[in-house]
């Protein structure tokens, strides 16, 4: 018709009209009106007068005539001509935070929003802003209150909180940074942190979890979440530049801690005879130089063919690793091997060359040291012995996994893209079953002095304990298992189940070791 002037109009009404269930519609009227009803008709007709049905028509009806839409708080009438654009904000609150923070500006006092947490309630919103002027909470002006004061209303708040605020400037967009994840390295609690801007902001995590970096934006702190986690909101944690500041403050004491421990220790081994096979030759056994903060890492897993990871097993003497070795090694002799070392001492009778060790002239071996060659290696009775890379690149090349246990400080020069070094720490249970399990057992004093050994004596199990806690203090943030060996059936059934675990499941790794 003339008066239907939107063609959209028209094709609507058109739609509407030719829809076959208007026509079933109209004709089931037609019928039910009429005087002759069938059978089914008249008991259409019964059901529809049904109370229940009627009411839920009824409901329906209601309903539907009713509006949704949002209804907008009116806008105050008291805003003076001259004062500043602002925004009426209203959001629900549940349970969760809002997910922002206030600072109070230095030069103007003005309260003004510091940070939006990435995923929280106040950034999905998309109502509210870094920047942003907060000038009242539910009616009540926070010009003259402190930000601690305002955190207060709004944790009391229930239900719709209203805001109005004045809009900062508008910065330029958000940067597009990729999402990274990093490994943590230390502990955090910001329960316990005083450098933090608000508590309730922050993210706790454990030295090893996986973090996913939402933003950057600030330098101090970032905001981030934990992997695998179902909630959205990010947290603050320390960003890796503040942290590593905080830690160098505390880094020459520590230094001076673990020189005085070192000593002490060193001057106990010095009253026993030939406790170990050598001692390594460098200038500190337990590197403080490196402050440990987050690792950019990437999920890895290894592709069939590729070379298995280089297994490397860590702990105090005494506490089990040959033992665990050994076990592998019958458990699956195809798969499992050893390296094998190297010595400058004579060869003696029935040992061959590369299978009780790799004998080579001092001459060889003090060039080989100059050129890096080795992984770790020492003296002892006058000989040098140690283990070389390429001791560790034959057995891989063989497609087999290779076993090998080293004191910690060569770690960091085994974490390379070629090793791919997946790190277990043994580590004994306490003193008390200590003297219960290791009764009758014996400590070698040397490698290369088999038939040599003795009880463990009290002062041994001392030394395995605080060696113990002083790796796990300074190197924990590299191992990626910790095996407590109690049990040595127990703790190898643990070991086994998590090298398989190696070769056909995804490992979080350093990002190096995928993009070299």
């Amino acid at each position: 018709q003339p008066h239907v002037e939107s063609a959209d109009d028209r094709s609507f009404l058109h739609a509407m009209f030719g829809e076959r269930s208007l026509y079933s519609l109209v004709k089931l009227t037609e019928e039910l009106q009429g005087r002759s009803a069938s059978n089914e008709i008249r008991e259409l007709v019964k059901l529809l007068s049904k109370p229940h049905i009627k009411s839920l028509l009824s409901v329906h009806d209601t309903v539907a005539r009713k509006s949704y839409d949002p209804e907008l708080p009116p806008l105050p009438d008291d805003i003076d001509d001259e004062e500043d654009s602002v925004k009426i904000i209203r959001l629900v609150k549940n349970k969760e935070p809002l997910g922002a923070t206030i600072k109070k500006d230095e030069h103007s006092g003005a309260i003004i929003v510091a940070r939006i947490m990435r995923g929280g309630a106040a950034d999905r919103s998309g109502l509210i802003h870094v920047g942003d002027e907060l000038k009242e909470v539910n009616g009540i002006p926070v010009d003259d209150k402190k930000p601690e004061e305002i955190i207060r209303i709004l944790s009391q708040s229930q239900g719709a909180i209203t805001f109005k605020v004045v809009p900062g400037i508008k910065e330029e967009a958000q940067s597009k940074e990729p999402k990274m994840f990093v490994k943590a390295l230390f502990d955090y609690n910001p329960a316990e942190d005083k450098a933090i801007p608000c508590k309730e902001a922050g993210l706790a995590f454990r030295k090893g979890d996986i973090l996913q970096v939402m933003s950057q934006d600030d330098a101090t702190w970032w905001q981030a979440k934990l992997e695998g986690d179902g909630n959205q909101r990010a947290g603050l944690i320390p960003s890796k530049h503040f942290q590593e500041r905080l830690a160098n403050n505390l880094s020459v004491s520590q230094k001076v801690l673990s020189g005085l421990r070192r000593s002490f220790r060193l001057s106990r081994r010095d009253k026993k005879t030939n406790k170990s096979m050598y001692e390594c030759k460098r200038s500190e056994q337990y590197d403080t130089a490196d402050v440990p903060t987050y690792e950019e890492v990437t999920a890895y897993r290894r592709k069939h063919g590729d070379r298995h990871r280089l297994v490397v097993l860590v702990g105090p003497t005494g506490v089990g690793l040959n033992e665990l070795k050994r076990k592998l090694l019958i458990s699956d002799p195809q798969h499992f091997s050893v390296t094998i070392p190297h010595t400058s001492r004579s060869k003696r009778h029935q040992e061959s060359d590369g299978v009780e060790y790799h004998f080579i002239s001092k001459h060889l071996f003090e060039a080989d040291i100059q050129n890096n060659k080795f992984i770790e290696h020492g003296e002892y009775k006058g000989n040098y012995y140690g283990t070389s890379l390429d001791s560790v690149r034959s057995v891989l090349s063989k497609n087999k996994v290779c076993l090998l246990d080293v004191q910690p400080h060569t770690l960091k020069h085994l974490r390379t893209a070629e090793f791919k070094p997946y790190v277990v720490f043994v580590k004994p249970p306490s003193i008390e079953r200590l003297r219960e399990t290791r009764k009758s057992a014996k400590v070698i004093s040397g490698k290369d002095d088999k038939n040599s050994s003795n009880p463990f004596s009290e002062e041994d199990f001392q030394e395995m304990i605080s060696t113990a806690h002083m790796m796990e203090n300074q190197y924990g943030h590299l191992f990626e298992k910790v095996i407590v060996n109690d049990d040595l059936t127990i703790a190898f059934n643990e070991l086994k189940q998590a090298l398989r675990k190696v070769e056909t499941e995804a490992h979080w790794v350093p990002v190096s070791w995928t993009h070299s």
